[in-house]
């Protein structure tokens, strides 16, 4: 995927204070391709702490055996980041709801939150996708973790985490060349640009 510029909506950082970013999204929407442009280019953070990339250095063969590890790992680093009040990144399916008491600690603490959902448009994508990474030599993930990860992400990004972020964005991990899908600025302020999508988003994470 390319520069995160294919995405017209998509509003570089201008915070000063320290960051916290999250690159969400189901499994297969490209999270770990596409963030190293996100935060280098747009958001300035090059702190990106990536739990499939630790479980690989842990186990290179078998990384999906690493996981839980990988997550303690992570983790730990996360608060070892908080505490030097650095800016940093991380990413997450958002299938789990643990992240949303951090993120409010971090924020309260005087962290700028940032919440950037890469969307693919049904689980069947998500499956199609990590196959594809698959065959690549990629890491594997069951086909039923994946479809139940996407329904819960879609879930939890609308009740869970958009509410508690300072600002988030919604951008199309297929159509690349779209504009983002949506957007919340730090005033609070909502942009739809795709209204087809960010209807069909919402109706999505109701099923």
């Amino acid at each position: 995927m390319p520069a995160a510029a294919t995405y017209p909506g998509f509003a570089m950082s201008d915070v000063q204070s320290p960051s916290v970013i999250v690159i969400a999204g189901p499994n297969g929407a490209g999270k770990s391709t596409l963030a190293p442009y996100l935060l280098r280019d747009y958001l300035g953070v090059l702190e990106f702490v990536n739990a499939d990339v630790i479980a690989a250095g842990i186990s290179a063969y078998a990384p999906e055996e690493a996981a839980f590890e990988a997550g303690r790992i992570m983790l730990a680093r996360l608060r070892e980041l908080a505490g030097l009040r650095k800016s940093f990144a991380f990413e997450t399916t958002l299938a789990t709801r643990s992240y949303a008491r951090r993120l409010s600690e971090w924020r309260d603490a005087g962290f700028e939150t940032r919440l950037v959902f890469i969307w693919l448009p049904n689980e069947e994508t998500a499956v199609q996708r990590v196959a594809a990474r698959v065959s690549r030599g990629g890491h594997n993930i069951p086909e039923t973790t994946i479809r139940r990860r996407y329904q819960a992400g879609l879930r939890n990004l609308l009740d869970l985490y958009m509410p508690i972020v300072d600002t988030w964005d919604i951008i199309d991990g297929v159509n690349a060349a779209d504009d983002a899908i949506a957007s919340k600025n730090k005033y609070g302020e909502i942009s739809v640009r795709v209204d087809e999508v960010w209807q069909t988003i919402q109706k999505q994470a109701t099923r």
